[in-house]
């Protein structure tokens, strides 16, 4: 399943704008979906894991075009075969993240073996190329 791809600007914090030099007003970032395209709530990204609170992490979660907010989210308990721990959050609606494939990484990953196929010995046909 492909990562959605719904993104969001978040404005710099307050505290941030207050901190610049005058004149040097920080811009906005953007922050893509980590959730499966076929989820049914909010957007989500995560922003940082919480070291100080063991087992969760800062999340933005924002809905169509409104204001995201952060929110801090346990993390998904759920392992895949390979003993993987899924990289969501608890409770998340979409497919856990090992079953979710970044569209733009994999259209990354195949002009590069194309271009450097000694770097992708696995993903060579049987033509070479």
């Amino acid at each position: 399943m492909n990562q959605c791809t719904t993104f969001a600007l978040l404005p710099p914090p307050d505290h941030l704008i207050a901190l610049s030099p005058a004149g040097h007003r920080p811009e906005a970032g953007h922050v893509l979906c980590e959730l499966g395209e076929d989820h049914d709530d909010q957007h989500a990204a995560m922003l940082w894991d919480e070291g100080g609170r063991p087992g969760s992490a800062v999340w933005v979660r924002w809905k169509g075009s409104g204001r995201a907010g952060l929110t801090s989210l346990s993390w998904c308990p759920a392992h895949g075969t390979r003993n993987e721990a899924c990289e969501l959050f608890a409770a998340h609606s979409s497919a856990h993240s090992w079953d979710i494939t970044d569209p733009t990484v994999e259209a990354i990953t195949l002009v590069l073996a194309r271009q450097h196929p000694y770097l992708f010995p696995r993903d060579r046909g049987k033509d070479g190329s």
